[in-house]
C-alpha cells in the first residue's frame, strides 16, 4: 500500500496537511470535552452566576466552531490528497500498459485490466482518504481519551483497558474472515466485466439471434455470485457495530456504577477512597469510553477496508511489476534502409516454449518491393508469422530482419512507422474520418486524404455522407460497413507511405472487383513498397510476384500463381473449390 504514495506526487502537501489537521481537530475535540465537564461542576455550585455561563457558553460555541473548522478542511484535504492519488494512478497505469507488447496484453485479460483501472483504483483511493483521516485521529484519540481517563481515576480507567483488548481481538477476527471473501470477489467482477464487454461488442449478433434471455441468465448469475459473496462478508462486518454497541455500553455501565459510588460515597466507596469525582469527571469519563470505543471502530473499519485494498493493491502492482517483453534496445537503430524482409530459421511460439512452437523453420526471403501473397488454412500460421514483421510478437527461435538488420536492433517507433499493418480485426475510433484517417499521418491535408481514399476505393462511399470527410465514426465504426471499415483502415494505413504494408485479409468484406482495384493502385502509388497480402481468395493473391502456401505452421510451397496450379497440391484443391462455386472466404 505504501509503494503506491509515492504516485501522491503533486498532492503530497494535502497528504501531509491532514493528519496535522486531524491532530488539531482532536486536541479540540479534547478540550471541548474536559470544558463540558467542568461547567457542569460549575452548574452544580450554588453560587454560579449567568456571567460564568455565558463564559462557558462562548467557549462551548469558539471549540466546537474550532472542530468543525479543523474537520472540514482536513475532510477537503484528504480527499483532494486519494482523489489526486487516484488519478495519478490511473494515467501511470494506463502509460504502462500502452507499453505493453501483445505478449504481456495475452497475459492480462482486457476484462481484468478494466477492473483493475477503475474498481481497484477506486478501492485505494477510500483507504487512502480513510487513512489520513481515521488512522491520524483515531490512535491519538484513543491515547489522549486515555490519559485523561487515568488522570481523573485510574482505577476506573482500567475498565478501558479490559474492554478495548477483548473488543479488538473480535474485530481483527472479523477482519480476517472477510479478505477470503473479498480476494474471490474481484475475480468475479473480472468476469463480470467480460461478459458485459462481450454483450455490448456483440448486440447485433445478440439480438440476431435472440439470445437476450440467456445473455440475461448469464450476467445475473455472475451478478448472484458476486451477491453472494458481499452478503457473506458485509453480514460478518456487520458484527462490528453491535460489538462497538455492546463495548460501549458496557463501559458506561460500569463507569457509572463505580464513579456513581465513588461520587455519592455509598458503602462501597471505599474502595475508591482518596479520589475524589464529581459528576463532571464522570460525564467526562462517559464522553472518553464513547471517544476511544468511536475510534476503536474507526480503527477496525479501517482495517476492514485495508483487507479489501490489500487485494486491490497487488493487482495494482501486478501491472506496475510487469515490465514489457519488447522494448528498444540501447542504440537503436532509427533508419529502415528498404522493405527487404528476411526470416532465418525462424520459430515461434505465443507462449514463450520452444517445444510449443505454432511456426516452425521458417526460411523465407523477401525483396523490397516485391508483392507476397500468402495463403492457407484457418490457424496455419499467416498472421503468426506477419506480426512478428513490426515487432508485434518477438520470434522465439530465429532472427527476423528488415532492410538488412535484425529487427531487434531497430527503435520500435521507427520501424511500426516503416511498416504499415491492417490487421484482420479492423479497429476505427469515435471521431470523424478524418481524424481516423490522420492516425497515418497526424500532418496530412485534405488533399492527400483524399488521394488515398480514392487509391482504397472509399472516396465513392464517402462522397455520399452528408458530411462527407467530416462525418463521425462511432466507437468501433459500428455506424459503417464491414467493407467500408476495411477500405478506411486501408487508406489510413497508406497514408504512412510505409516500406512495407501487410495486409492481414483485409480485403474480405469488399467484392472482388474493388479488390482488384485496390491492388491495381497499389502498383502504380506504391511501387517500392514491399507488400505482403494475406487472403483467403486466391483472386486476391493470383497477380502477386510470389505465393507462399502455409500449412500447419509451415510454409508448403512458393511460388507464381501457375506454378502453384501444377505443383502444389493444397493449392490446387482451393483453386478447384472456389472455381467450383465454393464459398470464397471459406
Amino acid at each position: 500500500m505504501f509503494q503506491l504514495l509515492k504516485y501522491l506526487r503533486e498532492y503530497k502537501k494535502d497528504a501531509v496537511l491532514t493528519p496535522l489537521l486531524v491532530v488539531l481537530e482532536t486536541v479540540a475535540e479534547l478540550v471541548l470535552t474536559v470544558t463540558i465537564g467542568r461547567f457542569i461542576d460549575e452548574l452544580s455550585r450554588s453560587d454560579t452566576t449567568m456571567g460564568t455561563i455565558w463564559s462557558y457558553g462562548l467557549r462551548l460555541l469558539l471549540l466546537a466552531l474550532i472542530c468543525l473548522i479543523f474537520g472540514t478542511i482536513g475532510g477537503l484535504t484528504s480527499t483532494k490528497a486519494a482523489a489526486g492519488l487516484s488519478k495519478n494512478l490511473r494515467n501511470e497505469m494506463f502509460d504502462h500498459i500502452q507499453d505493453f507488447s501483445f505478449t504481456n496484453i495475452d497475459k492480462f485479460s482486457t476484462n481484468s485490466l478494466v477492473t483493475r483501472m477503475t474498481t481497484d483504483v477506486m478501492n485505494v483511493q477510500n483507504a487512502v482518504m480513510m487513512i489520513l483521516r481515521v488512522a491520524a485521529k483515531a490512535p491519538i484519540s484513543i491515547c489522549c481519551a486515555l490519559v485523561m481517563a487515568f488522570s481523573i481515576n485510574w482505577q476506573v480507567g482500567l475498565i478501558y483497558l479490559v474492554v478495548i483488548p477483548i473488543l479488538f481481538i473480535c474485530l481483527m477476527i472479523i477482519a480476517r474472515t472477510t479478505h477470503p471473501i473479498f480476494h474471490r470477489v474481484f475475480k468475479t467482477y473480472d468476469r463480470l466485466n467480460g461478459v458485459v464487454r462481450e454483450n455490448l461488442h456483440g448486440i447485433r449478433v445478440v439480438k440476431g439471434f435472440v439470445r437476450e434471455d440467456y445473455e440475461g441468465e448469464k450476467f445475473k448469475k455472475i451478478s448472484g455470485e458476486i451477491r453472494s459473496d458481499f452478503t457473506k462478508a458485509e453480514t460478518r462486518i456487520a458484527f462490528n457495530p453491535f460489538l462497538m454497541q455492546m463495548g460501549i455500553y458496557t463501559c458506561i455501565t460500569l463507569i457509572a456504577w463505580f464513579a456513581a459510588k465513588a461520587i455519592v460515597g455509598s458503602q462501597n466507596g471505599a474502595v475508591l477512597s482518596g479520589i475524589p469525582m464529581t459528576t463532571g469527571d464522570l460525564q467526562n469519563l462517559i464522553s472518553y469510553s464513547m471517544m476511544i470505543l468511536m475510534s476503536l471502530m474507526m480503527l477496525s473499519m479501517i482495517y476492514v477496508m485495508l483487507m479489501m485494498c490489500r487485494e486491490s493493491v497487488i493487482r495494482i502492482r501486478e501491472i506496475f511489476n510487469e515490465k514489457s517483453s519488447i522494448v528498444n534496445p540501447q542504440n537503436a537503430k532509427k533508419e529502415i534502409q528498404d522493405g527487404e524482409i528476411v526470416f532465418d530459421h525462424v520459430g515461434f511460439s505465443y507462449v514463450g516454449d520452444p517445444e510449443k512452437l505454432c511456426l516452425s523453420d521458417i526460411n523465407l526471403h523477401i525483396r523490397s518491393g516485391e508483392t507476397i501473397g500468402i495463403i492457407g488454412g484457418t490457424g496455419s500460421g499467416k498472421s503468426s508469422l506477419v506480426q512478428m514483421i513490426p515487432r508485434l510478437y518477438d520470434a522465439t527461435v530465429g532472427t527476423v530482419k528488415v532492410g538488412g538488420k535484425n529487427v531487434k536492433s531497430y527503435d520500435m517507433e521507427a520501424l511500426r512507422d516503416a511498416v504499415a499493418m491492417v490487421l484482420q480485426k479492423n479497429v476505427l475510433f469515435a471521431g470523424t474520418i478524418k481524424e481516423n484517417l490522420r492516425w497515418g499521418n497526424p500532418n496530412a491535408t485534405d488533399e492527400e486524404l483524399m488521394e488515398v481514399c480514392r487509391l482504397a476505393q472509399a472516396d465513392s462511399f464517402i462522397s455520399t455522407f452528408p458530411d462527407g470527410y467530416d462525418t463521425y465514426i462511432e466507437q468501433g465504426g459500428t455506424n459503417v460497413s464491414g467493407g467500408q471499415k476495411q477500405r478506411l483502415c486501408i487508406a489510413r494505413a497508406l497514408l504512412k507511405h510505409p516500406k512495407i504494408l501487410i495486409l492481414d485479409d483485409s480485403t474480405s468484406a469488399v467484392d472482388t472487383k474493388t479488390d482488384a482495384l485496390i491492388r491495381m493502385a497499389f502498383r502504380s502509388y506504391i511501387p517500392d513498397t514491399t507488400k505482403i497480402i494475406i487472403a483467403q481468395r486466391i483472386s486476391s493473391v493470383e497477380d502477386a510476384d510470389r505465393i507462399i502456401v502455409m500449412d500447419g505452421g509451415r510454409i508448403d510451397a512458393i511460388g507464381t500463381h501457375n506454378e502453384l496450379l501444377k505443383t502444389n497440391k493444397i493449392y490446387q484443391e482451393v483453386y478447384a473449390s472456389q472455381q467450383q462455386g465454393g464459398n470464397e472466404n471459406e
